[in-house]
């Protein structure tokens, strides 16, 4: 039942909740949130695509050729004598290699995108946090949908350049858009937290820069993860971005389903990693107003 307090003359009706209400108010708040500023969310994701671009010829047309000339470097720059299984399936080692590491750059990108820029997210917008009431929190959210655009247009092009060599798609590729969502909680909670910590010192943004591209050699990019030796064919997991790009080589190269072990390892790393953001970014929302 709700008490009621006194303060300054004024009754306050204070409502109680016990552990298991709390617990199902958190969980559900940062989607109320995202609810409750839908518009919001739109008005400034469309703004964010169009500057991306603004003041080329091109305009989106470079979002395609980024990819395109990505993969067709690795086509003409890689070789290599991994026995890679889907080699035969591709009728070239060489194309096989090269869509290899882009469907494992295709998630590093997404990765990489997110580490870079959310340390100074809210640094960028602090004149909207601070003049406005604006929910610094959706920041995050903003910043993971216009990556989430741009690996899309990834993605599309490395199904294409598969149909032009090998003639056919995988039928497991259908399974792509499940990968997507648990990829983009990980990938949120992971922005809140690090827009938290760049929020109190901007050396969270020079750490990045400097580890995020030695961490593309910890991440199975340019080799597959069960090339290595016990344990570490196991221990590499820790690194929460080899299950999505295990997945997401299974489903659009190898045309199987992927391990039940490493989705189950997904989904936990992606809930808690969401969850733990959110709530670090949270506890700290209103002291971030002032050190910004």
């Amino acid at each position: 039942m709700p008490s009621v307090n006194i303060v300054n003359g004024r009754q306050i009706v204070v409502e109680q909740l016990d552990p298991g209400q709390r617990l199902a108010r958190f969980l559900a708040k940062p989607f109320e949130q995202m609810r409750d500023h839908q518009e919001l969310i739109q008005a400034v994701l469309r703004r964010e695509l169009r500057a991306r671009f603004q003041g080329s010829v091109g305009g989106w047309f470079w979002a395609v050729v980024a990819p395109l000339v990505a993969i067709g470097v690795y086509t003409f720059a890689f070789t290599t004598n991994l026995q890679l299984p889907l080699a035969d399936t591709m009728g070239s080692h060489r194309v096989a290699y090269a869509l290899f590491i882009f469907s494992g750059i295709v998630v590093f990108n997404f990765f990489s995108e997110m580490a870079y820029r959310s340390p100074m997210l809210l640094h960028e917008y602090a004149h909207y946090i601070k003049q406005t009431i604006f929910p610094s929190d959706m920041l995050a959210v903003i910043a993971m949908l216009r990556a989430t655009a741009y690996t899309v247009i990834s993605v599309v092009v490395m199904l294409i350049f598969q149909l032009a060599v090998s003639g056919k798609l995988q039928w497991t590729a259908l399974l792509i858009p499940f990968v997507f969502p648990p990829l983009m909680a990980f990938l949120a909670g992971m922005a809140w937290f690090l827009c938290a910590v760049g929020a109190f010192t901007r050396d969270a943004g020079y750490l990045m820069i400097n580890i995020v591209p030695l961490f593309m050699f910890a991440t199975p990019v340019f080799y597959p993860h069960n090339s290595l030796s016990p344990p570490w064919d196991l221990l590499i997991y820790a690194n929460a971005l080899t299950g999505y790009i295990e997945v997401m080589r299974d489903i659009v190269l190898l045309g199987k389903l992927p391990n039940p072990l490493v989705i189950g390892w997904i989904l936990v790393t992606s809930i808690s990693t969401f969850y733990f953001g959110y709530w670090f970014f949270d506890r700290y929302r209103n002291v971030i107003v002032d050190v910004i």
